[in-house]
């Protein structure tokens, strides 16, 4: 007995909604927990200061790092430390009265009767894919008619069912007999919400993957499900209240503001939950087993380094760069491009920015671990295979450039930004970002951003029609995906799903796109929402404006990592950015006098487009090395990815072109 601790004072605050006779009625009673983990950790703790007397809990598994992000005890300290140790540890903390008994290999066949004796009510903590011994705990329980409440995080809220003795069973409920465990784990899912009130905002659903039983979580829903599980209890224990059994549930998501209350009579045998269930199988379990691909785990600095600056922006995620690896603080990179292929590739001069990017980002990455970045040019190599030793030394004075956490998390936002201008702060900060020389033309007002608007539009009626372009499209996006490491998944172009669709099937031929865009306005609906609407909807349309006209290789590494920078710092400022090069890069085209269209119709919309670039840019036109849009937004859902180190990574031998484009994503 700790004599500090004072049972009546400790849980006081409590009475008010129990009196003082239902507390001292808590403090007889047992609960019983299987699973200490994703939510039965919060479960235990929240009914120990509740008042909860005695406990039997379960849980086999030890803490690890990957439980820190919602497990309650996981933590630095408790690292490959049992989880059951740990969390009767820590409700020993709060209650050293607690009577609790501990079953450290488990819930099983064997300890099932012993785990459930003298259970006034058992909280199912048991992780999602247990159902084999959840279905066990779940009869057993109702053979002995002990009431069950089961709590499932679901996004940011939590789905709550309860079983009640003489009422609707798991089994009669869920229906798992007679299926396949994926299939089982489906119905499962299904059942614990027909409100599917956290479908709306699950941005990756790639997260869940049935084959390697994993899916994502969120300490909110945890915490929401112990509130929700503990209040269930306190009822059942209390015998008032009313206690909402299946085949009703309740569902509350904090993120989407709504709290349901279903009803599914029958259970997973509802014409409504059959629907769900066979459209789960086909968006679930009809996709492939996902192939398992090695990756390349960095050790030494170089390492380190270029899997974080493999994350700068390339022309239509071509990532232009293969390293070779010299010493551990020591590599090269070996630069490309696609001018004799890619028509936005207008010598080279887009790859050269993406590589400049590359090397700017690679300073920032080394600064986190202390080490400063020495890059040489190897001399008297083609403009085409732009080579660079890269040797990493210690630096004490050294401090983490602040734009390093955003390497990561930069990338091209495609769809409507907000149109809120930017403040004074923000565009300060936008500036300050650029090297010496370099500043920054906006255009802000509405007119201007119409202006900017319209010209897009045009321009982009000339990358559509031209078949040197067609080549390039037909190749950049990567069809239903939502993420792509080499090129630039649908989900992230900026369409709408049926035009998705229209566009797959037009772009498999170029006679296809010749006739939609002649006779069926192919280029309407595309220009409209890749171009006009989002250069409308957005803060600013901006121009980085360099201290000359660019001319060489240095010049244009020097913009690119201006570009990126500028870039970093929109996105640490909450900011999206898309790049808009077609104008400049086409503008090039005229103003050299080079050809880079058989089509006259094309080359005339293109020399008009160039004309009203010139307009809007005036005496800067010739020093504009980088035009985008901006504007407060959140991240975008959809991305490209880059490929993995063990795919950039090249012998010296096997060093040549690899491809680029527009410095884009």
């Amino acid at each position: 007995m700790n004599s500090d601790f004072d049972y009546d004072l400790a849980f006081s605050r409590n009475i008010g909604w129990v009196t003082e006779a239902e507390q001292r009625l808590l403090k007889t009673r047992r609960v019983a927990i299987a699973g200490l983990g994703g939510v039965g950790g919060s479960h235990l703790l929240t009914l120990t200061r509740l008042g909860i007397g005695a406990f039997n809990l379960s849980d086999f598994d030890e803490f690890g790092v990957e439980n820190f992000n919602r497990q309650a005890g996981a933590s630095l300290s408790s690292v490959g430390q049992p989880k059951l140790e740990t969390l009767v540890n820590r409700a020993l903390d709060i209650n050293p009265e607690l009577d609790i008994r501990t079953f450290p290999d488990g819930v099983s066949s064997e300890n099932l009767d012993a785990f459930l004796q003298d259970v006034d009510v058992y909280v199912d903590g048991l992780d999602f894919f247990a159902l084999a011994m959840r279905k066990a705990v779940f009869a057993a329980c109702d053979r002995l008619g002990i009431p069950v409440t089961t709590a499932a995080p679901l996004g940011m809220g939590t789905a709550v069912l309860n079983f009640l003795p003489g009422k609707m069973t798991f089994e009669e409920y869920f229906r798992l007999e007679g299926v396949s465990e994926e299939e089982q784990y489906l119905r499962f899912f299904v059942g614990l919400a027909p409100a599917r009130l956290q479908s709306g905002y699950l941005v990756d659903p790639g997260a869940i993957d049935v084959f390697a039983r994993k899916g994502p979580s969120t300490a909110m829903g945890c915490e929401l499900c112990a509130g929700a599980a503990a209040t269930q209890v306190l009822k059942m224990l209390l015998k008032r209240g009313k206690v909402v059994a299946a085949p009703w549930g309740l569902q509350f998501d904090a993120y989407a503001n709504r709290l349901a209350k279903t009803w599914r009579p029958g259970g997973n045998n509802n014409p409504l939950q059959q629907l769900a269930i066979s459209i789960g199988k086909k968006q679930l379990l009809q996709k492939s087993k996902p192939k398992q691909r090695a990756t390349y785990t960095p050790v030494t600095a170089a390492e380190k380094v270029l899997d974080l600056a493999r994350w700068a922006p390339s022309g239509d995620n071509t990532q232009p760069w293969r390293f070779e690896l010299v010493d551990d603080n020591a590599l090269v990179v070996h630069g490309s491009d696609t001018r004799d292929r890619v028509v936005y590739d207008l010598d080279g001069r887009a790859s050269q920015m993406a590589i400049g990017a590359l090397l700017e980002s690679i300073e920032i990455a080394a600064s986190t671990l202390g080490l400063r970045a020495r890059i040489l040019q190897r001399p008297d190599l083609p403009e085409e295979t732009p080579t660079f030793d890269v040797t990493l030394r210690p630096d004490d004075s050294l401090e983490p450039d602040p734009l390093a956490p955003y390497l990561r998390v930069r990338s091209v936002q495609r769809r409507p930004m907000s149109t809120r201008p930017l403040t004074a702060t923000e565009r300060s900060r936008l500036e300050q970002s650029l090297p010496e020389g370099y500043r920054v033309r906006w255009f802000e007002r509405p007119i201007k951003r119409w202006q900017v608007a319209r010209l897009m539009f045009a321009n982009a009626k000339v990358r559509l029609t031209m078949p040197e372009a067609y080549l390039v499209h037909s190749n950049i996006i990567d069809w239903g995906q939502q993420f792509s490491e080499d090129r630039i998944p649908e989900q992230a172009v900026g369409i709408d799903p049926l035009t998705g669709k229209l566009m797959h099937w037009v772009m498999q031929s170029w006679e296809r796109v010749a006739i939609m865009n002649r006779y069926l306005a192919g280029t309407l609906a595309p220009r409209l929402q890749l171009d006009l609407v989002p250069g409308l909807r957005c803060a600013a349309h901006f121009a980085i404006v360099a201290p000359k006209a660019p001319e060489t290789l240095e010049d244009y590494l020097q913009a690119g990592r201006a570009m990126q920078r500028l870039w970093l710092t929109s996105t640490r400022l909450g900011l999206g950015v898309q790049p808009e090069m077609t104008p400049l890069i086409f503008a090039r085209y005229i103003r050299a006098g080079i050809p880079f269209t058989q089509t006259p119709s094309v080359e005339r919309l293109a020399g008009a487009c160039a004309e009203k670039f010139t307009l809007l840019l005036a005496a800067q036109t010739n020093q504009a090395v980088f035009i985008g849009r901006i504007g407060e937004s959140p991240l975008p859902a959809s991305r490209s990815l880059r490929l993995d180190l063990n795919a950039l990574i090249i012998s010296e031998k096997s060093a040549g072109k690899q491809s680029a484009g527009r410095p884009a994503e």
